[in-house]
């Protein structure tokens, strides 16, 4: 690598390779997790997180609820925390996701669903941190140390872990087969041009970032990324819901990022885009089809569902750029620590 890039776009870099690792040393581990669903038959899953993990796990809520029909609801973790809640849990199955494993909140919050009845899973990259240690089942994230503030390979393999689970439990052949191309598609997005998309965000002030299903969870990783590394005000919302209330700020020229991966949701995301584009947005799609607007188009995995993944590798390191831009270093943003510890 070279010494002028910042550690965010090291990281970010190291994903094809983290990705890849995870998915064959923790087969014992989804085989694990496979088994306990089987004998458990949980009506509902439960999850707690913070920050980019947090969008992880609402990514495994979009994609757990396609694949298997079981609901997926996040708990706050203050619910234990500060409200001192019991939970009611029993048969449940909990999923706390983290990359430090070290927050109190959520390590109090796995406490309180262990005692109210729940077995419990903590998706980690930290495996001797407070939260595994105390966890039934630990999926490592393997995705090694990572210093830069902004997450990059951790999220991913953390949506890569969450897709391994889903794929385990759902005895989706199809999903499997293309979580193994997941390295491959990722490594696929090195050299693409993003330019042109460049100068639309480093002349914004304030912009939407919108996907619907798992691709609404990467937009709103990438609208925290936005916020976290080049200080962009960015808002993150479904593109049915940008339909509605939002899109009274849409004037000519306001920017729209877009991740439109080609799954059922396409043919509405595209009419959407359309509508946004005729009241004069600045669209800045990712997708594997040909779009008009801002067009980046990435590779894909063969399956909709995962490609947003994908899509937001080639944002992190579009975001990057725009950052150092900006004058900012995208390793240590203002006001901002690695790991955050809440109550």
């Amino acid at each position: 690598m070279s010494e002028n890039q910042s550690l965010m776009l090291q990281e970010a870099g190291q994903s094809p390779d983290v990705v890849a690792s995870l998915l064959q040393k923790e087969k014992p581990v989804f085989a694990e997790i496979a088994k306990l669903f089987s004998s458990a038959r949980p009506s509902v899953v439960t999850t707690a997180a913070r920050g980019s993990s947090d969008h992880a796990a609402t990514f495994f809520k979009y994609l757990f609820e396609i694949t298997t029909g079981v609901p997926v609801a996040s708990i706050g973790p203050s619910i234990a925390s500060v409200y001192g809640t019991p939970l009611q849990l029993k048969g449940g199955v909990h999923f706390t996701v983290s990359q430090s494993g070290a927050s109190p909140d959520i390590v109090a919050l796995q406490e309180a669903a262990k005692r109210g009845g729940a077995k419990t899973i903590a998706v980690v990259n930290v495996t001797d941190s407070p939260l595994a240690k105390q966890a039934d089942i630990v999926l490592d994230l393997n995705a090694g140390a990572e210093k830069s503030v902004a997450a990059t390979k951790s999220f991913i393999a953390s949506v890569a872990a969450l897709a391994g689970v889903t794929a385990a439990i759902g005895s989706k052949a199809d999903l499997q087969a293309s979580l193994e191309k997941l390295p491959e598609a990722l490594s696929a997005t090195v050299g693409i041009d993003t330019g042109a998309a460049e100068d639309v965000l480093f002349d914004a002030t304030s912009l939407y970032i919108a996907g619907r299903g798992p691709a609404f969870a990467i937009a709103l990783e990438a609208a925290l990324k936005a916020k976290e590394t080049s200080g962009l005000h960015a808002e993150a919302f479904s593109l049915a819901e940008l339909m509605h209330g939002p899109m009274r700020l849409v004037q000519p020229g306001f920017p729209i990022v877009a991740f439109m991966p080609d799954d059922a949701a396409y043919a509405n995301n595209a009419q959407a885009l359309e509508r946004l584009q005729k009241l004069g947005a600045t669209t800045v799609p990712f997708s594997a089809q040909p779009l008009s607007g801002v067009n980046l188009r990435v590779p894909t995995t063969g399956n909709g569902l995962l490609d947003p993944l994908v899509s937001l590798l080639v944002y992190y390191r579009l975001i990057e750029s725009v950052t150092r831009r900006k004058g900012f270093d995208p390793d240590k943003p203002a006001n901002l620590l690695k790991v955050t510890e809440t109550i």
